[in-house]
């Protein structure tokens, strides 16, 4: 496990050392999310039974978690392939679970500190209630795994920067502000629900959110087994991108 333990330490100072960039900067835009929806609209509508302040924060917790989860793998591999240093994770004698441990690890540390934080700055401006802290747990690192897993293979699939960006721009930020956030699917038209209910970042968000006032659009058990078959199907395509070299041994 040395080696493991080596990569996944690498990979949490890597972003550790430039904390005002990769923590304080999404803890601050989260912040303006809340100022500028929330001061606007809360008092002015309930989602669910709950202020819309209470019911705003937990989504945006859980959209830094998964942003920054995802950033965190998807940037270190696209950094290592640009600067060449990738040749020296591939040469040791790293088991690929090591290598994807390591790197998804790493991820869910970032989210999950980045959440935190976000957390920190912004439950003061509501009253939050803790209906079901597993819920809230479990959801926070099973999302934080997904988007790491993404970020993993979407950092062995780009070559360059630009690349990464298209599929950070076009793929995580729209499944994102398309996951609930700052609505409840229920407002939705028909035609909208439905798409919603294939997106697997509105179960996540949404079990999330069933873990502070305990309710939710659908049933945080269906949305535990949506995460779970997504989170699976995800580590197979990432552990099969590392046994083959995708994109890697070159």
């Amino acid at each position: 496990m040395t080696g493991f333990q080596t990569l996944f330490y690498k990979e949490v100072l890597r972003f550790w050392k430039v904390a005002t960039q990769t923590v304080t900067a999404p803890i601050m835009t989260a912040m303006m999310y809340l100022l500028i929806f929330g001061q606007a609209l809360d008092g002015h509508v309930k989602v669910h039974g709950v202020s819309y302040m209470a019911f705003l924060i937990p989504g945006l917790v859980m959209m830094s978690v998964l942003q920054n989860a995802f950033a965190n793998a998807s940037s270190s591999l696209i950094q290592s392939k640009v600067t060449g240093n990738l040749v020296f994770i591939m040469l040791p004698p790293l088991s690929h679970w090591e290598m994807f441990s390591a790197y998804v690890l790493a991820a869910v540390v970032r989210g999950v500190v980045v959440g935190l934080g976000v957390f920190v700055v912004t439950a003061w401006f509501a009253h939050l209630s803790f209906t079901s802290p597993l819920w809230i747990a479990l959801f926070a690192f099973l999302g934080a795994a997904v988007l790491g897993t993404m970020g993993l293979i979407a950092g062995i699939w780009a070559e360059k920067f630009d690349q990464l960006a298209a599929f950070q721009n076009f793929v995580i930020v729209p499944a994102t502000f398309l996951s609930g956030v700052f609505y409840s699917i229920e407002s939705l038209p028909p035609v909208w629900k439905t798409i919603s209910s294939f997106n697997p970042f509105f179960y996540m968000i949404d079990g999330f959110r069933y873990g502070f006032s305990g309710q939710s659009d659908v049933s945080p058990v269906t949305s535990l087994l949506f995460v779970l078959i997504f989170l699976a199907v995800l580590v197979g395509i990432a552990m099969q991108m590392l046994r083959t070299g995708y994109k890697l041994r070159h």
